[in-house]
């Protein structure tokens, strides 16, 4: 092996090394894919649906209502919830309809049906949601471990890692989140 055999041998191993880093700095700060775990999505993801994950979004605004997004949960686990409460709203489920400060909300991703029991932000402590705090909610309000258990209670925007974009699997239910 002479020494242009090894030049050229490292000229083409350069291509390849700034690809992996390119796409490891995409996967660690930009996108990356979650699979969904559990029923408490459905029916806008079921278990097992494999979805992106926008990374970026959040570091220059803050979540909006309705958004479905991703936060990490007792450092462990990752789950993946509809934003319901904002920072400084006070929010309540009477007699099935959703109250953001007293005013009635409709919740129109819900399927006909869907039952969510009576509770209050007070039922976990709070008057009104914190500063950079949002309140998460599963669309299966029956099957669904949320912000209305004191376990889990208000995330904070620190551990929202990203919002959902679009569901990749199964192919067949290929679907870009709004």
């Amino acid at each position: 092996m002479d020494l242009r055999d090894i030049k050229e041998f490292f000229k083409d191993m350069l291509k390849y090394i700034i690809v992996t880093v390119i796409v490891l700095i995409l996967v660690i700060y930009v996108v990356s894919l979650q699979q969904v775990v559990g029923p408490s999505m459905n029916p806008t993801f079921e278990n097992n649906d494999i979805v992106f994950i926008n990374k970026l979004g959040y570091r220059f605004s803050n979540p909006k209502r309705n958004d479905i997004v991703s936060f990490n949960y007792s450092g462990t686990k990752y789950l993946i919830k509809r934003v319901i409460g904002l920072p400084g709203e006070h929010i309540e489920f009477k007699d099935n309809i959703l109250y953001i400060d007293g005013k009635g909300y409709m919740e129109n991703y819900l399927p006909d049906g869907t039952i969510t029991e009576d509770w209050k932000l007070e039922d976990i402590g709070y008057g009104v949601i914190p500063e950079d705090m949002y309140l998460m909610l599963g669309d299966n309000r029956k099957d669904s471990m949320d912000g209305r258990d004191k376990k889990v209670g208000l995330i904070h925007k620190k551990d929202i890692i990203g919002k959902i974009f679009v569901r990749v699997w199964p192919l067949n239910e290929f679907k870009i989140i709004k």
